[in-house]
């Protein structure tokens, strides 16, 4: 199955945009495309019904070019995003 990421809504939030969307994983470590060409800041959350011992991160520095968001997680734990940036 590998890491798949995929977005769910896109809307705009003042003068920037928003994407929000899902990611499933069986690995540690995944791209998520936010769909925007530059994104500013992003909100990760498992979407799990178990409690998970760790929280998602980040393998980047914000702002990120591109649509591509590295994040680290846990293998096997699926999850929620939500990126803004324009």
């Amino acid at each position: 199955m590998a890491f798949a990421s995929a977005i769910t809504f896109q809307g705009v939030r003042g003068s920037k945009k928003i994407s929000k969307g899902t990611w499933t994983t069986d690995t540690t470590t995944g791209d998520i495309d936010t769909g925007l060409t530059v994104c500013e800041h992003i909100a990760l959350q498992y979407a799990a019904a178990a409690v998970i011992a760790d929280a998602p991160t980040l393998d980047e520095t914000l702002p990120v070019a591109g649509s591509a968001v590295t994040i680290i997680v846990t293998s096997g734990a699926d999850g929620l995003w939500e990126a803004e940036g324009y």
